[in-house]
């Protein structure tokens, strides 16, 4: 049966092979603290669940560690920009076809494959499809462009290089969440915002739980982080306890109206920061001014699907 444990190892496969290319690329003066970085990173993957909290915890430490210092690059491996550019007119749009094959194939997956227990964990069906959308999409490329399978490792590993220790922000955010939901937070940010809406108002605890899964992900630059928070100050007690909403319902649009908060916040630097500067863009805020006007209606729109779905059309 296919588990996620081998979508961990195929993710610490790409991190070992870019820590490998790193220690290799001679135009980086910073390339032993590149390869370390990702080496721990192909560590973590490969070893997570045998090292133990303590074991992990070192591990997080160095990574921050290292991330603190600060890691570098260089222009190593770049493909030429005519290339670029007579590829881009050659295949023109057909080159975003390759990008929709890995969400196409999440979509595929996740349906077929819950019917097939056997040959995958269901559980995890999605994440597993997800990998294996990940490894179509680069076959297509490599089949449309002509590229060898280590021009795709040179330009992920330049990518993540200039990318650097936000690559993984998300991952550390929502470890942080959970750490809050552990020490209580939850509860605590609940009896707060329970003070707040009127007694035996189902709308006004919807729209506390959308505007609180926003406002807590602006705040800690991650959905996943808010969502416990969030989860077990309004979600549970109240949503679903006290007015038997339908988690599933409750769970997804609450993790989009989170979203929504993604788009305009800073801390989500790996999405609204690192754009900008990859992109030499003049204003490094250029990204979330323009993401608010959609982001605004589109908590709206999700606070009233929430309600809809959950409660009203039941």
């Amino acid at each position: 049966m296919i588990t996620l444990q081998w979508v961990y190892g195929l993710a610490g496969a790409v991190f070992a092979a870019f820590a490998l290319l790193g220690l290799r690329d001679a135009g980086n003066p910073r390339r032993f603290r590149n390869g370390a970085f990702w080496g721990l990173m192909a560590a973590s993957m490969w070893g997570g669940d045998r090292f133990g909290d303590f074991g992990n915890g070192l591990l997080v430490l160095a990574l921050v560690g290292i991330g603190a210092l600060g890691l570098g690059r260089s222009d190593e491996g770049d493909v030429a920009p005519d290339t670029r550019a007579e590829r881009a007119a050659r295949h023109g749009n057909r080159l975003f076809l390759i990008a929709l094959v890995i969400p196409l194939t999440a979509l595929a997956g996740t349906l077929l494959f819950k019917q097939l227990p056997t040959l995958v964990d269901s559980k995890q069906a999605t994440l597993i499809s997800l990998a294996l959308g990940v490894l179509l999409a680069l076959a297509a490329g490599g089949a449309l462009l002509r590229a060898p399978l280590a021009l795709s490792l040179h330009q992920g590993r330049r990518l993540m290089d200039q990318v650097g220790w936000a690559a993984i922000l998300p991952q550390m955010l929502a470890s942080l969440g959970a750490v809050f939901a552990l020490a209580g937070v939850g509860e605590a940010v609940g009896g707060i915002v329970r003070l707040g809406i009127p007694a035996g108002s189902l709308f006004g605890a919807v729209v506390a739980f959308g505007v609180g899964m926003a406002l807590f992900t602006i705040v800690m630059g991650n959905a996943f982080a808010a969502f416990p928070v969030m989860f077990a100050a309004i979600g549970m007690p109240l949503l679903i306890t006290t007015y038997h909403g339908d988690p599933a319902v409750i769970s997804a649009i609450g993790m989009l109206a989170g979203f929504c908060g993604t788009l305009m916040t800073p801390m989500a630097a790996n999405f609204n920061l690192v754009p900008a500067a990859l992109l030499e863009l003049r204003d490094e805020y250029g990204v979330i001014r323009r993401q608010i006007g959609t982001a605004l209606p589109l908590l709206a729109i999700n606070i009233a699907l929430l309600y809809w779905f959950a409660f009203a059309a039941r």
